[in-house]
């Protein structure tokens, strides 16, 4: 049997895409490859939500097989999806697998084996044709799912994508295009996916999705008598939907995961109640992911967002208001379509007045056959970038500040398996001078998304309570206590 190696690009649905075709391969009996140049098959999992992610995927295919010509490579994802003979097109490429047939990835290929012999003396040529398996993404239903490993940190803060697609139409965005409709994992599955990683050892588990806080809308209630649950889309079957807070919920109730953490959700879905679910919940990590992409009404208009700027402020204020010592972070997208200055002035206004401890800030990319794309007045990519660098600017300064709050103070914090050697040097609240603390260092994550240096050597996956000491740069020095 070939080996195997995928690569993934783009965003935790992409890599948890991933980890789901690795357990194909696997569950076929075939070994994984420790890099692209020891893989007789290689996948390069996708992500095309910007150009630059375009051209990510095409460097890397054309660096393999440059560097493994007898690879055959295999695209799938995203960027697959949209281009499909795009992709096709480009050296090396035996076969296209769009995101709708990603589930059967392995039968594929397995359909379609070449020889090893020819693998590895490089004599084999792709046919040209069936070499493309894509279709109408929004007449799938299928989630893969698997959870993810960060590669530094392979036992601590698993992933597990309970949801896929989004039925919103923001008019900058290709996703749904590529991913289709919003879809949820079972309940079941998920508890059983969660289980599985406590009983493993694993202490923290991340939840994540494409458009996460949608989770259960596709899902029928279980009914409360004996009667068989409806199928299909639980609007077409009548019956009320399932919500994210009930999945939240259920795991706390039905697992006994030490730290649950709750990746990006839409403000829209933010309710009074996951605000105070998460706030009174000691198992929920303290940390609030909420996209923003603009507080210009106009702008947010133009972009088919689905709030309006003051309810966005009403939301963060509640969330700081139930959880002071929160993380709460946001993804804001600047250059769109129209901006002018004084509409990025309404968003650096916005950022400055609200009680943001980090941000994702994002450059628009035209993407094609979005609506965004083909609008007037484009952004110059000059005046787009500067942009960005104010907002990053402003966003370091928030998240230094935020930071600081903690030196002198005991916090909670999970070890991850990194370690370091070089000494650890920060500035302590009130002072400008520098601290030298020399030695070994173990590295952490807060409840709150702090990255932690602990002093010493600590076993990884460990939940201890941490003396915060000073603050490096991005990251908290402290003491196990």
């Amino acid at each position: 049997m070939p080996r195997f190696y995928v690569q993934n690009f783009g965003c935790r649905a992409t890599q948890a895409d991933g980890a789901a075709i690795e357990r194909q391969f696997l569950e076929q009996g075939m070994e994984a490859a420790d890099n692209a140049s020891e893989a007789e098959i290689l996948v390069i999992n996708s992500c095309t939500v910007t150009e630059e992610a375009d051209r990510d995927a095409r460097a890397a295919i054309r660096r393999v097989h440059r560097q493994n010509p007898g690879c055959q490579i295999v695209v799938t994802g995203c960027y697959a999806q949209r281009a499909p003979q795009e992709v096709a097109a480009l050296p090396g490429v035996s076969q296209v697998i769009g995101n709708s047939h990603k589930h059967e990835l392995t039968d594929i290929l397995l359909q379609t084996f070449v020889p090893l012999s020819c693998l590895r003396t490089g004599n084999w040529q792709p046919a040209t044709e069936n070499r493309v398996f894509v279709s109408d993404i929004f007449a799938h239903t299928e989630l893969l799912a698997a959870p993810v490993f960060d590669s530094a940190n392979q036992r601590t803060r698993p992933n597990v994508k309970v949801q896929d697609g989004c039925d919103n139409r923001c008019s900058f965005c290709i996703i749904p295009s590529v991913r289709g409709h919003s879809r949820s994992l079972p309940l079941a599955k998920v508890i059983g996916e969660v289980n599985a990683l406590v009983e493993a050892g694993y202490r923290e588990v991340v939840i994540s999705g494409i458009n996460l806080g949608r989770w259960g809308k596709d899902l029928a209630v279980p009914p409360r008598d004996s009667r068989p649950r409806p199928s299909g889309r639980a609007q077409l079957a009548g019956a009320s939907s399932c919500r994210f807070e009930d999945l939240i919920r259920a795991i706390l109730a039905q697992t006994s995961l030490e730290k649950l953490r709750i990746s990006s959700v839409e403000p829209m879905d933010w309710s009074d109640e996951l605000i105070a679910l998460m706030a009174e919940n000691p198992r929920i990590a303290k940390h609030a992911h909420v996209p923003m992409q603009s507080a210009s009404d106009i702008v947010l208009r133009r972009m088919h967002r689905r709030y309006r700027p003051w309810h966005y402020h009403e939301k963060i204020e509640k969330i700081r208001t139930a959880m002071p010592t929160a993380a709460i972070g946001a993804d804001v997208m600047v250059g769109f379509p129209g901006e002018n200055e004084a509409e990025f002035e309404e968003t650096r206004r916005m950022v400055q007045g609200l009680p943001f401890t980090y941000l994702h800030v994002f450059t628009y990319s035209a993407r094609p056959g979005t609506p965004a794309a083909t609008m007037p007045n484009q952004v110059p990519v000059h005046v787009a970038r500067e942009r960005n660098r104010i907002l990053r600017e402003l966003a370091a300064q928030k998240k230094l500040a935020f930071m600081r709050c903690f030196v002198g103070t005991t916090i909670e914090a999970i070890t991850l398996n990194v370690h370091s050697e070089a000494a650890g040097c920060g500035n302590l609240v009130g002072t400008n001078s520098a601290v030298i603390f020399p030695g070994t260092f173990t590295h952490a994550l807060t409840d709150n998304y702090l990255k932690v240096r602990l002093r010493g050597h600590h076993q990884p996956n460990c939940w201890l309570r941490a003396r915060i000491e000073a603050v490096d740069g991005a990251t908290l020095i402290g003491f196990a206590i």
